[in-house]
């Protein structure tokens, strides 16, 4: 285990501080923790700050602020508190998505529950049941990993790749859950599908999540979920609601 915090360079213009070396509830909580505090100072010599699953990425003007100036900044942020042990940051929403799981929607979904050692329906029942976070957005614009789902989630990736699953496709691995933001290839198992976008450039704005948000799955059949794709209501027929 590398020493943790740390505060890495990267690039000319750029510092990363990295709470763990791979991913855990509380090295994630304190990444979206510490980078709401880093927003809320409104540093001019902060371009831009970026969390990942267990780390933040801050961008700075170097005309505006030296590289060991703002090391300074950030290691006395960094020993203010235990950031592992903060509290997440406010203005969090909660978003109640349809999924239709199996069938056509989830073709690997019996394959994805002998993994985790559960029938199909538990195995649903199980996956609805968790409150995911937004962990981080990647990979493609507005693209959340969801987690963390219960240790019995903690299945590989399959060996092999599927050349394409559809947008919406919510696939699992690794105790995580991801609704695909557009069809792509994927080596995690496809066990339903949402027409939940995840960016939607008809909407303002057009990504509607953001880090630290919360989503749980409501199970719908499959025809419903037809009907909500060929509809196209606003988030895929989702609800919204602030978390206090």
């Amino acid at each position: 285990m590398t020493d943790v915090p740390a505060l890495l360079p990267l690039g000319p213009d750029g510092l990363l501080v990295r709470f763990a070396d791979r991913l855990s509830e509380p090295a994630n909580r304190a990444a979206l923790a510490f980078r709401a505090d880093l927003e809320s100072a409104v540093n001019p010599g902060i371009a831009e700050t970026a969390s990942s699953l267990a780390s933040v990425l801050v961008r700075f003007r170097p005309d505006v602020i030296t590289r060991k100036a703002l090391e300074d900044e950030l290691g006395s942020m960094l020993a203010r508190q235990d950031w592992l042990e903060a509290s997440l940051p406010a203005g969090r929403r909660l978003w109640r998505v349809p999924v239709a799981f199996g069938g056509a929607h989830g073709p690997d979904l019996e394959e994805a529950s002998d993994a985790a050692g559960l029938a199909p329906e538990a195995a649903v029942e199980d996956i609805c049941a968790t409150r995911l976070r937004v962990l981080a957005l990647g990979f493609s614009p507005g693209q959340p990993y969801l987690g963390l789902l219960p240790e019995r989630w903690d299945i590989p990736r399959r060996g092999d790749v599927t050349r394409e699953v559809p947008r919406g496709a919510v696939v699992v691995a690794v105790r995580q859950a991801i609704p695909f933001a557009n069809a792509a290839p994927t080596g995690w198992r496809q066990v339903g599908r949402t027409a939940f976008r995840c960016i939607d450039p008809g909407l303002d704005p057009s990504i509607p999540l953001r880090p630290g948000d919360e989503m749980e799955f409501l199970p719908v059949e499959g025809r419903t979920l037809d009907r909500l794709l060929e509809d196209a209501p606003p988030h895929g027929g989702a609800e919204r609601f602030e978390i206090p």
